[in-house]
Formats: C-alpha cells, structure tokens, sequence
C-alpha cells in the first residue's frame, strides 16, 4: 500500500465542564499531547457527521460512546455535571507533520443513555439564533437576582455554611440562619464538598435553618459538607420594593393588561 493512501489525522474533542475540569480524548489507539493537555485514548467514542454550512442554519453533531472511562462516569452524566460543557472538535495529525483543523465548537446538550454507552448531542454556536430576539412582557421580573440588569449588590447574600443533616430527600438542615423569611427561596445552593461538589440545585423554599431543593442531590449527603447558598427572589413587585429598594431596575410590566384581564374583574 502506497503512502498517499494512509492518513494521519485523528479525531480529538476537548472538553470544558463549568465547574473548570478540562478533558481531552482521541479516537487514536494511544495517548496524545496537544497544547499541554493529555487526550486520552477512547477508541469508543464514534462522533457521527458534522453538519457544517455558511448559512444561518444550526450546526449540529452527535457522539456516542460506552461508558467505559473513568473521565466520564454514568453517575456524572446523570448529575448533570456535563450539561452545557463548551465541546471543541479537532482533527489531529498524530505524526505531529500538520497542525490541528478545528471542525467546531459548541456544547452538550441532551444526553441519552443506552445499554452499555450513551449518546451526546452537541449543539453548535449557530443555534444561539433560534432564541427569541426579544423578551415578551410579564407581570413578574424577567431578570435574575444580582444580574447585571437587576444590579443588587450580591455582597453579602451569598454566604458558606455547613449540611448538619439530611433527610435522605430534598429537605437540608444547615448551620446557619436565614436572615428574613424565605430568604434563599428560588435561589440557588452550590456544593463545595463530598460527593456532590461542583453541582448546585435550586432551592424551593427556606425557613430557619432548613432548605428545601427542587431535587434530591445526585449523591449521598455525608458528614458537615460546605455549601454556599445564593439569595434568592420571587420576581414579585411588592418584594423588590420592600425587601431590596430596587423598583427602579425591575424588570416586569404588573400593570399591564394580559389575557388574564378578565379574571382580574372584581368578583371574577
């Protein structure tokens, strides 16, 4: 077989989680150095066809493969920790003679597990576009406690504290208490220790020194572990004005007529 029939080129992804752990894996039957990062061997990782064009439509890929590597765990998927992880594809000679081709970058987003492997799909920059361009009025505030529209200061609603208990659901005891009531309701709780570091779930409801979640922690709750709770708000007027003096940057029409006119009609 002549040389000009064989290729060098490999198929490499790089992975960046939110929570800032990077991967690398190769479809190469052995380990690879690019850029000082280590893509690891992963023969069972197959990424179907790129769909690439100059025109506004999505971009779209897919990879699947077995959950043999430690890398990339079932329960990690499970729990969400590659939701939303930036994917960048690049072809590779491993011969080190060519340098890289990037062939895309974009993030994970629905993840099917199957018998033995699962399937990822990956969502290119180009799907941006299909989010609506302008926001639709509502009643309730359409911006985020402590965004850059909302622009109340975050100091000091953001504090650490410690699990002292768990009842094996969705309710938390904690070592610290809550300022005002329901103060981190529709906030969030992000875990700094055990087995659940570097996820974070949104919180129900609080009252005293206990939490509420909308989900049970993927992973068992053992010991004092160290999380930070994030204020929260539930978007209402009344409360903007009373609880935070920050009417003047929110982000809601409650006066506005809607279809819900009607049912406003004293007596209705």
């Amino acid at each position: 077989m002549s040389a000009d029939t064989l290729t060098a080129r490999v198929l490499c992804w790089r992975l960046d989680r939110r929570d800032g752990v990077t991967i690398g894996l190769t479809g190469h039957d052995r380990d690879l150095w690019i850029d000082g990062l280590r893509y690891r061997a992963a023969p069972g990782l197959t990424p179907s066809a790129i769909l690439r064009g100059d025109g506004l439509e999505a971009e779209l890929m897919e990879a699947s493969g077995a959950l043999t590597s430690a890398a990339i765990a079932e329960a990690d998927l499970l729990a969400g920790r590659w939701d939303g992880a930036r994917v960048t594809a690049i072809a590779v000679d491993w011969s080190g003679e060519a340098a890289p081709v990037p062939l895309g970058v974009g993030e994970i987003g629905g993840v099917e597990l199957g018998e033995g492997g699962f399937t990822a799909e990956l969502r290119g920059i180009a799907t941006a576009l299909d989010r609506p361009v302008a926001e639709e009025t509502s009643p309730d505030c359409r911006a985020s406690l402590g965004d850059r529209r909302c622009r109340v200061a975050m100091a000091g609603r953001r504090p650490m504290c410690r699990v002292t208990a768990w009842d094996g659901g969705r309710e938390l005891t904690l070592d610290a208490t809550e300022p005002v009531d329901n103060a981190y309701g529709q906030g969030r709780l992000i875990w700094f220790g055990g087995a659940n570091a570097g996820l974070e779930a949104i919180i129900v409801r609080s009252e005293g020194n206990r939490v509420s979640l909308s989900v049970a922690p993927a992973f068992a709750v053992e010991g004092t572990v160290l999380v930070e709770l994030v204020e929260g708000c539930d978007k209402r007027l009344d409360t903007c004005l009373s609880r935070f003096g920050n009417v003047a940057n929110f982000r809601g029409e409650p006066f506005l007529p809607g279809i819900d006119l009607l049912t406003r009609y004293p007596g209705a």
